[in-house]
Order: structure tokens, then sequence, then C-alpha cells
């Protein structure tokens, strides 16, 4: 008897046997994708990772569908991987594979209906509806559910089925759909009879009366004279300015063959400029440092202050590790930043880079993991945001983890929530690559870890070329506010230095982290709020669309034109969002361009190009937008920065606030004044002399970090102690109460360790759901492994107590 342990693209923790036949049993390889039933007649995409010949005890091995590899597309050491996020994370194994894959390699089932066979139906006792789609299975064998949704005209139509089932007229079966199509470009060859010259000379003799024909095999002939590549019917249309339906009538006379070939749908090619880069003294010792770091330790970090040419150091050492056949991992936190970088890096490196995010389709990222798992010349450099850490590298050299502070490379939902820079480092040391983490304020773990010893630290305190640090001046808006010497949210001081900014044909950058017109829109005379029927939130005012949006569910209904409390017409909408400021620029500068660059307006797989591109050429004078523009990017022409309100970053109820206020000041900063003239920075706040707004004024990272590090030791946050937050919800606000209750004493008497909560955080219900939140503080010196598979078992006995089975509970270690 042989079997296959697989795993399911299920949030399941365990893995699942198959049964086999003795010949499938050597065929079959561990990392190839098989389809197994599951359940009673759902067809799912699994992953095999072991044969064995142990038959199970708790259940009879159902016997696999298909195998649908030839090879593996999954490696040992990637299997080996998702088991340790599985297993650190705190989540099921299911749900890493189902969040690696790309989606065209899980196959869907999709039901398909057929009709029955070798049973007489009496058209007559069918009622309209069920007629109606007897008679369509009388044309084609088999129908879907969609197809059948738009015979009837209708939505419902399960019930229609249903009963027709039960009459046994129809019969379900599920079918598995291959979602991944290879993309084929058509080409064109003369036939071979008129290939030779007297044959060429027949053709033209045969096509004089043709025109349009004559001119594309004349306009064939010029191509094949500039370029012995294959010729396209694409670029045969575009040569002759005529349309391919001649082409097609030039191969039906025989004159033409028409054939296929399969090509990638991301190409490079026309990048590549050969560009010989030369480091200045500062990188030079930079580069260097990070090669004897990586002598000694795995993992090193470039402390390097804002547009001090880290993306140079990067490229050169990518240029070392590729001489030596190695593949590289560049991880980014923003997808925006992708678009520069690819810019930068295939004019070095060409088509040797590959690309892989979410804005990708399914068939594009299908082949990146196809280049990525053949060592293909085309995929010798991976830049990708955290997703592209799942790939199934083969001979991986060296990571670069960039902007390694930013939040984003956390994932929070759904599971696996995993942290692309722990992970990344993990995966390295499984290829005994090396791990460059890269940052102008690197988060403090980081620099703690790096400063102790146990990363290597290399830094830079200059910017490139000797370009100054830009000059940060603080407004205070109580003070202006109370001179009357503000237009809507720009104080005078903001405006004359844009006005001097644009005068001079320079570009400026305005930063607000909130999306939307307006947070809170408010009835002057009662008080009343429009909140989310679904979200304790306040609903936030968009007034491009003229409507009141919930950022957290999606909810969304048009702008109330009187208070639905006391039908009062006075509305008032109270704080500011990009939105908001790019109509005020608007009007304060009307003959400039202003641009915005925030979730709203990024939507679309080249949304952050466009926005990037048209404020790279100088198109847009004035960018508003939000924390996308505070990473990395790098434009010339900026010379100022306006940081419409400091206040609303620092004053969050999170452990992280002033780091994360400090770095995100300091990226924004860094955008301006990148080339030779000096830039500069406005930051408007109510507060100017709060110590971490001073510390940006300052370019005082070691202060913060100091201050920081201080408070985080006597309140037991990282990096002295690791966090675990569980997080409960439920639709029943009692039943949570009292669930969340159980398990925060279970574990305050089975762990010896700071358990606090349970806790409503500050929005205590999403999506008609309420939360609470219990926080487990494990200090660096207990093992973390124990510590965790005691908290696994306390939830386990939590979902084996029946009235406490509905409460979702999840597990994020590491959440910050």
């Amino acid at each position: 008897m042989y079997f296959v342990e697989v795993i399911l693209p299920l949030s399941l923790s365990k893995t699942f046997t198959y049964r086999v036949s003795e010949a499938e049993y050597s065929y079959i390889k561990k990392g190839m994708r098989i389809a197994v039933p599951f359940g009673k007649s759902k067809i799912y995409t699994a992953l095999a990772i072991e044969l064995h010949q142990n038959e199970p005890t708790l259940y009879e091995a159902k016997e696999i569908h298909q195998i649908l590899d030839e090879t593996p597309v999954v490696t040992a050491i990637q299997i080996a991987h998702w088991q340790w996020i599985a297993s650190y994370y705190m989540c099921a194994i299911g749900d890493v594979y189902r969040g690696a894959m790309p989606s065209a390699f899980l196959l869907e089932t999709e039901t398909v209906i057929s009709q029955a066979k070798d049973i007489f139906i009496d058209e007559a006792m069918l009622s309209d509806e069920e007629f109606l789609i007897f008679d369509a299975l009388q044309h084609q064998s088999s129908l879907k559910v969609q197809d059948i949704i738009s015979i009837l005209g209708k939505k419902t139509v399960f019930p229609v089925l249903q009963k027709m089932i039960d009459k046994n007229i129809l019969t379900l079966e599920e079918e598995v759909v291959e979602l991944y199509t290879p993309k084929l470009i058509r080409y064109v060859r003369l036939s071979a009879k008129y290939d030779s010259n007297e044959g060429l000379s027949d053709l033209l003799e045969k096509l004089k009366s043709a025109k349009k024909q004559k001119d594309i095999v004349l306009s064939f002939f010029q191509l094949k004279a500039v370029d012995k590549k294959p010729i396209s019917v694409k670029q045969l249309v575009e040569k002759s300015g005529t349309s391919s339906s001649i082409i097609k009538a030039l191969v039906e006379k025989g004159i033409f063959e028409e054939y296929h070939i399969q090509e990638d749908r991301v190409s490079f090619d026309q990048n590549l400029k050969e560009k010989n880069l030369q480091l200045s003294p500062a990188q030079q010792n930079a580069f260097d440092g990070i090669t004897k770091s990586f002598t000694e330790k795995e993992v090193c970090l470039l402390h390097g202050v804002t547009s001090s040419g880290k993306t140079e150091i990067y490229i050169k050492l990518i240029e070392e590790y590729i001489k030596e056949g190695k593949q590289v991992l560049f991880l980014l936190p923003e997808i925006a930043l992708t678009t520069q970088l690819v810019g930068r890096l295939t004019s070095f490196f060409g088509n040797q880079v590959a690309v892989f995010h979410s804005k990708y389709t399914n068939n594009e990222r299908v082949e990146v993991w196809k280049q990525v798992l053949d060592n293909s010349p085309k995929a010798k450099i991976v830049i990708g945001a955290r997703s592209a850490l799942f790939l199934p590298f083969q001979n991986l050299g060296l990571v670069i983890i960039d902007e390694e502070h930013e939040q984003t490379f956390k994932q929070h939902d759904p599971a696996p929530r995993y942290h692309a820079r722990d992970s990344a480092i993990v995966l390295a040391n499984s290829f005994k690559a090396k791990v460059l983490l890269g940052s102008a304020t690197p988060s403090l773990e980081t620099y703690f870890n790096a400063t102790n010893d146990k990363f290597g630290l290399v830094e830079i305190s200059e910017r490139y070329g000797n370009v100054m640090m830009p000059e940060i001046e603080l407004v205070d808006l109580k003070d202006k506010y109370f001179r009357k010497r503000m237009k809507g949210h720009c104080s005078d001081t903001l405006l004359e230095q844009m006005a001097e900014a644009l005068a001079l044909g320079e570009q400026i950058i305005l930063f607000q982290n909130r999306r939307g017109y307006s947070p809170v829109l408010e009835c002057i005379t009662c008080g009343h709020v429009p909140e989310c029927p679904q979200c304790d939130v306040s609903l936030t005012y968009h007034k491009n669309k003229n409507q009141l949006r919930c950022h957290y569910c999606g909810y969304s209904m048009a702008k109330p034109t009187n208070c639905h409390n006391c039908s009062s017409v006075d509305l008032t909408t109270k704080g500011f969002g990009t939105e908001q400021i790019e109509m005020e620029i608007k009007e304060l500068f009307p003959e400039k361009k202003v641009g915005r660059m925030d979730q709203d307006t990024t939507r679309g797989k080249y949304g952050y190009e466009k926005i990037i591109d048209s404020f790279k050429n100088r198109e847009i004078d004035i960018l508003v937008g939000t924390q996308m523009l505070a990473k990395g990017l790098d434009f010339d022409n900026v010379s100022l920065v306006g940081i419409m309100n400091a206040d609303n970053m620092l004053y969050h109820p999170d452990f992280r606030a002033f780091e994360r206020s400090f770095q995100m000041m300091t990226q924004v900063s860094g955008r301006a004044g990148r080339s030779e003239k000096r830039g500069k920075v406005i930051i408007q706040t109510y507060n100017p002399n709060h110590n971490t707004i001073q510390q940006v004024t300052n370019n005082d990272y070691f202060g913060m970090y100091k201050e920081q590090l201080y408070d985080r030791h006597i309140f037991k946050y990282p990096p002295y102690y690791r966090l675990v937050k569980i997080t409960l919800k439920h639709r029943d606000f009692d039943k949570l109460k009292e669930g969340s209750m159980w398990l925060y004493q279970v574990m305050s008497q089975n762990l010896d360790l700071p358990v606090l909560g349970p806790e409503e955080p500050a929005i205590s219900r999403i999506r008609n759901e309420y939360i609470r939140t219990i926080l487990i503080k494990i200090p660096t010196n207990k093992p973390l492994g124990s510590t965790k598979k005691t908290i696994q078992k306390i939830l386990n006995s939590f979902e084996a107590v029946p009235q406490y089975r509905p409460i979702k509970v999840v597990a994020n270690v590491d959440f910050y």
C-alpha cells in the first residue's frame, strides 16, 4: 500500500494522507501538485510533501484524483521554510501554502451541470425555467452555474437546479480548471515555395492586381532585411499600415504560413544601457565595509542618511553575486518603489531582472515563478514586495531589504502573518546566503542587533555628491491661527516658500498621512457624526465622489444633505485629508498642475507609474500624498517638502508612535534637495518643542534611539521582549467578553509572563464583529518555542469549549 502526504490550500494545520498506486508512487516527487478529493464533492490542488507506506489510523485514505505536474513546482527548501513560518507565526501550513503560491497554480473547482444520461424526460412536466435549462443542455453537453444565471436572467438559480437534481434530470460534477494560459504571439513566414528568387518573381506577378497584399509582402521583406528575428503579425500590420485581415487572406492563399511562439509577458530588454558605475569615496568605503562584514556575519545593516546613494552600493553588490552565478532577491516595502527601482536596475542588468508583486496579473506571476524555478537568466535578480520571498529560488546568494524599518513588511491579514525581513533572514540561512538591510532610519530592533554585534553595521553620514542635508523649519500652528496667518491648512510661511520654489521652476511635495477630504462630517446643531453601521469609526468624506466611506470595511453612502439625527442642514467637515489639501492648493495656485498620490489614485496596475513618471517628467508641479511618498523615491527637482500636520502621527495609542513618526518625517524630509541645491522642509505642528520633532529637526537618530530604548526597557517592549497578540472577534458582545476573560485567566495562570488584557482596541468593532485583544510579553531570555507551544495548547483548549467555538481567535507573533 502506497501513500502520499499532502498540504491542502485551506486553513488547516495538519497534512492529509491519500492513497496512490505503485506507478504513481514512483512517479510523484516532493513538491508536485496533485488534485485530490476533499469533503463530499470538492477537489483541491494539494502539494505533495512526502511519500510513505504508513496507513492513516484515524480515517480511510481516499485515492488521489490526478497528478498535475511532470516536475516539482516547489523546492524542498521552500517547503521547509513554509513549515518554519507556520510554526513561528502560529498559523496553519495550509494558509502559508495558499498565500505563497500564485493563485493560478491553485486550480479552482467549478460546479459543472450536465444532463443525466439514459433517463426519459417528459418535457410537458417541466416548468418554464426548467425547460429553458433542459433546452440549453440539448445544444451543449454541460453548463456552468454562471451560464444558467444568464439563461434565466436571475441570480437565484439554486432552487430550480435543486428541483431538477431531485427529479434526476441533472447531475453535478466538479471539474478542475487550469487557470494559467501561456501568452502566444502570432508570427508569419513566407511559404517555402516562394522562398527562392524565381518563387519571388512569381509571387509579385501573382499579386500585381492586389495592391494592399503586395504592400504587405514588400513590408515583410523590408523587415526581414533589417532583422533576422521572426516577424510577428502585429509588427507587419504596423509597418505596412494595413489590417490583419489582409494577412489572413495571404495565409489562406498559401503565400504566408502562420505560427505561434510562447512569449513572456514582461520583458526589459529595451531598457539595457551599458553603464560603468563609479562609487564615491564614501560609497566605496561602505561597499568595502559590507564585503568585510559578510566574511564574519550573515546579516549586515547599511545605515545611510537619505540620498546617500544606497542604491548604487546595492547595484555594485548585485554585480558581484551575479558574476558567481547566484540569484539575488531585492525586497521593497511598497509597490510604488518597485516602479522606480526597476527602471534603475534594468538600465544596468537589462532582461536579467524579474518583478513579482500583487499588481501583476496571475499569468505574469506564474511566468516569474517558472523562471526562478528554472534558474533562468531572465530572473537572476527578483525585485518585489514581501510576497517575492516565497519564490522557488535554486541558488540564492544575496537578499537586499531596502527601507527595512517599514511596517508594510509585516503582513497583518490574512494569515500567514509573517514579517518579510525576519523570514528573509531565515530563508537566506537555508542557502547560506548573505542579507543586507538598508535604511536611513533603521527599526529599533535592527539597530539594537547591529550595535550588540549580532549583525554587521556600516554607516554613511553624508549625502551623495556632498549635497547638504535639507534645512528644516518648524511652524507653530497655534501661533499662526492666533495671528490669523493661515489660508486653509497652509501657514503663510509655507505659502511664501511654495511661491518662491514655483517661481524658480522647482517642484514641491506636500505630505498628509490621511486620504479622503475630511475624516469627520459633523452637524453643528446637535453634534451628530455619521458613523459606519458595521464598524466603530466615523465615515470619511470623499468630495470628488460626493460620498462618505468607511476605510475599514468599504461601506459607502451618498453625502447627506441634512443631519440624520435632527434634520438640520448645517453640516461641517472636521480634520483634513489629501483630497482637501489638493483642492486648497489648486485654488491658491490655479495656474500650477497639482497631483495626488494615495490609495484612491493608484488603484490600477500602472497607477503608481503614471503619477511617478509625470512627476519625474515635471508635468506635475505640486504632489500631495500619503506615506507612499515617504519611501526611497528619488526626484532631483524637488526643493521643498511640506508636512501639513506632524501631530496626528505622534499621538497614536501605540508603543511605536514616536519611532514611526521620526521615521516618517525623516523619510519625507529626505525627498527634498537631492541634487545640487539645498532642500527645505517645513513641518507644521501645534507642539514644536516635542522631543521627537526636535530630533527630526536635528537629524538626531541616535538621540531618538536611546530615548525610545530606555522607555522600551521600562515598559517591557521589543527589543527586550517578544510580543504575541491574541485577537478575539465575535458578533455577540457578551459572549466575546465572557470568552476573552476565560482565555485571559487561563493564560495568566499557565504562563509565568506579563499577560495584558482583555483590552478593547481603539476601534472595537469592524464589519459587525466586536474585538478584544490579549497581549503576551515574552522576555528574550525565555525559550520562545516552548512558550508558543503552551499558548497554542491553551488556544486549542479554548476551541474545545463548545460555547466559545464560534469566537474567531487569531494569534499574531511579533505583531509590531
